[in-house]
């Protein structure tokens, strides 16, 4: 076109080979990327759908079904992606006269050195893949990891990511994840514990427990949380200054601190009108006088 209109390109000393190379190579490079990218929006799509379809319909485990949707999503995603870009790269390079040989061969040898170097990076991987397949945790669910709490964001092959209540983002490698509490898996508890005098009766306390747990239940807002009704434990334990009550609710995941906020709310308004309040500390003080 720009020869039609007189223009004369002079770094191409051979504009019918150029031509020739558009419409021969060119084209297969222009297919190449243009079918990369088709087949990684395709994945993409697959994977969305995935994802709504595992989350449709309702029941108690609506939420977890959508968790791990959202996971495996994320984790096909990427690796649809890496590979078709990947062998796409090749492929052009090969198009270019590049003899990718010499390449594939040093990439072997180098992932043969990295190999005995990156054992670390191995067991990551190996133990995220293992955490996705055994569905340990999910991406949504609030977990404690080696003693620190948060909220996953993401699970990778590699790491996993936990943000906690003050925003830190904490990252930690699969194979560095000693212990591991899921604490929104399938559903969770509430629990309440209350201490109160050797001269309140705890039969008293634990009425009250009852009914501010039937009192949030009933409430349209909070009942629908709520799996189980409260179940009082009994005297949890029987210290110097008081008595120990323990109490539990069953909630959907992710809901038991909602919850325990509006039990607490109603316990606090209970223990007044009946005169319940916490222990006070007592110290006995014993003075001797010689010669008294």
């Amino acid at each position: 076109a720009l020869g039609l209109v007189g223009v004369r390109l002079r770094s191409v000393r051979n504009p019918d080979a150029a031509i020739e190379w558009l419409l021969d190579a060119g084209l297969r490079i222009s297919l190449i990327a243009v079918a990369a990218y088709f087949v990684v929006r395709m994945g993409t799509a697959a994977a969305r759908r995935f994802e709504h379809e595992m989350s449709r319909g309702s029941g108690p485990d609506i939420h977890e079904r959508s968790k791990r949707a959202n996971t495996l999503g994320r984790l096909l995603q990427k690796t649809l992606s890496t590979l078709v870009f990947g062998i796409a790269a090749l492929m052009i390079l090969r198009e270019l006269d590049v003899d990718i040989t010499p390449v594939l061969t040093g990439a072997g040898i180098a992932g043969l050195a990295v190999g005995f170097g990156a054992q670390t990076l191995v067991r990551d991987i190996i133990s995220g893949f293992f955490l996705i397949v055994e569905d340990q945790v999910r991406v949504g669910d609030v977990a404690v990891v080696n003693g620190q709490g948060g909220l996953v964001e993401e699970l990778n092959l590699r790491t996993i990511v936990l943000r906690d209540e003050s925003g830190s983002v904490h990252v930690f490698p699969n194979g560095e994840v000693k212990t591991l509490a899921n604490k929104s898996k399938d559903f969770s508890y509430f629990v309440l514990t209350f201490g109160v005098g050797y001269d309140d009766d705890p039969a008293v306390v634990m009425t009250a427990m009852r009914e501010a747990g039937a009192l949030v239940a009933a409430d349209p807002e909070f009942g629908s949380y709520i799996l189980e009704p409260l179940e009082v434990l009994g005297i949890e334990a029987l210290e110097s200054s008081q008595v120990v009550v323990k109490a539990r609710m069953k909630t959907e995941p992710l809901k038991q601190w909602t919850v325990g906020r509006e039990v607490r709310k109603h316990l606090v308004r209970l223990f007044a009108e009946r005169g319940i309040a916490p222990p006070t500390g007592r110290t006995i003080v014993t003075l001797d006088r010689p010669g008294a």
